[in-house]
């Protein structure tokens, strides 16, 4: 996931407002404490800052582009 990728998906998920809010002040454990923000200019891949915000916000894994959307062949719909 590209860091363009990222922010598609959150405005896609949250919405362009309120994506900007969960990205600047949600604290996600799984990224050692930081905001989607802080994480990611701290070089934490874009994915990994992504999965952590989705898990905090429980974003259902069929919305996590490409954990739990399988294409035939067990592909992922999106990597």
């Amino acid at each position: 996931m590209k860091l363009s990728e990222f922010q598609i998906a959150v405005d896609e998920e949250f919405g362009r407002g309120y994506g900007g809010v969960v990205v600047n002040d949600l604290v996600l454990a799984a990224v050692g404490g930081r905001t989607a923000r802080e994480a990611l200019a701290a070089g934490v891949a874009p994915r990994e800052v992504w999965l952590a915000l989705c898990e905090a916000t429980d974003v259902p894994p069929a919305r996590r582009h490409g954990v739990g959307r399988r294409e035939p062949g067990g592909r992922s719909a999106r990597a």
